[in-house]
């Protein structure tokens, strides 16, 4: 019998900690070993867990193989590090921080170890993502010339305080998620140009909650809106438009159809929907099968570099 990966949790207050630990438990493959945060989101979200006394108990703990980080955005990259540091893989949410040079350390040292990081933007494993990076990296689309993305939300007073930590707002929250998709179609852009408001908030005027991003690329442009006052259920979208063809997903979460059109003709695919719990699930898939040395990442530690970078960029934290 495959013995079980040992994992454990630092941090819960991440919007996708309870559906992470929801997939450590109930992988076959994995053995949930504890969660350790000093001011735990309720615990009933975390049916079953051992609650450890410290991060010690889990990074000093020789049969630990990896954690997953999900603690808040401004708290995890020192919990990553110390992570790599115990010489852990790290299943680790995005986004990662805004201390570009911290992050390009964590990503030094892990492969200085040969640890992988893979971050949490678990539309990777949307089949509608997939299809259409599978279709542009084959050159059906032709050469790409433009991505559209809309990925708002709705989120309260007390969630704008906590993203208010941070330049960019919604932007800085939710916008690497489709920043992942854009540059593994189109690589690093060579500038970026951001509008951000705030229209809904007036208690917190530091807080973006309505942003615009624009991305150049050599033969590309690239626009990105993200609000966080939409309505439930949020009509999120994703185009992509090249010369021999286009492809749109809409929505994306949970995704539904995919029309695709060339030259001659458009068809409407209709897709079963997948839920976001699928979509942990697979993530972890992919992260175990690396950890086990079944397969390579399925983006390689540059490309986490390139989503940081970029995002950095976007929300004005980084000037380069």
């Amino acid at each position: 019998m495959t013995r079980r990966v040992r994992i454990g949790m630092l941090g819960t207050r991440h919007g996708h900690a309870a559906g992470k630990w929801q997939a450590l438990c109930t992988n076959p493959l994995v053995e949930p070993v504890g969660i350790y945060d000093p001011d735990p989101a309720p615990k009933d979200q975390f049916p079953d867990a051992r609650w450890m006394p410290s991060a010690e108990a889990l990074l000093e703990d020789p049969t630990v193989a990896a954690v997953a980080v999900e603690a808040r955005n401004h708290q995890s990259l020192p919990l990553a590090r110390a992570a790599i540091d115990a010489g852990k893989h790290i299943w680790f949410d995005k986004p990662a921080g805004d201390d570009w040079l911290a992050f390009q350390r964590v990503m030094r040292h892990a492969s200085e170890r040969r640890l992988h990081v893979q971050m949490g933007y678990m539309f990777r494993y949307s089949p509608g993502f997939a299809r259409i990076a599978e279709l542009a990296h084959i050159g059906n689309l032709g050469q790409i010339f433009a991505v559209r993305a809309h990925m708002s939300t709705n989120v309260d007073l007390t969630e704008r305080r906590e993203q208010s930590r941070h330049l960019g707002g919604i932007m800085y929250d939710l916008g690497g998620h489709v920043l992942d998709q854009v540059v593994w179609l189109l690589g690093r852009p060579t500038r970026i140009r951001t509008a951000f408001q705030n229209v809904a908030t007036s208690e917190l005027p530091e807080y973006s909650d309505n942003t615009v991003a624009v991305l150049e690329f050599n033969q590309a442009l690239a626009t990105i809106d993200i609000a966080a006052m939409e309505p439930r259920p949020a009509a999120r979208r994703f185009e992509v438009y090249g010369t021999a063809g286009s492809a749109i997903l809409e929505p994306f979460d949970p995704v539904r159809t995919l029309r695709l059109a060339d030259h001659d003709s458009a068809r409407v695919l209709h897709l079963e929907p997948v839920q976001r719990q699928r979509l942990y699930d697979l993530e972890l898939v992919a992260f175990l099968e690396v950890v086990q040395g079944i397969r390579p990442p399925d983006r390689p530690p540059e490309h986490e570099l390139l989503v940081q970078e970029t995002l950095l960029r976007t929300t004005g934290r980084l000037a380069i």
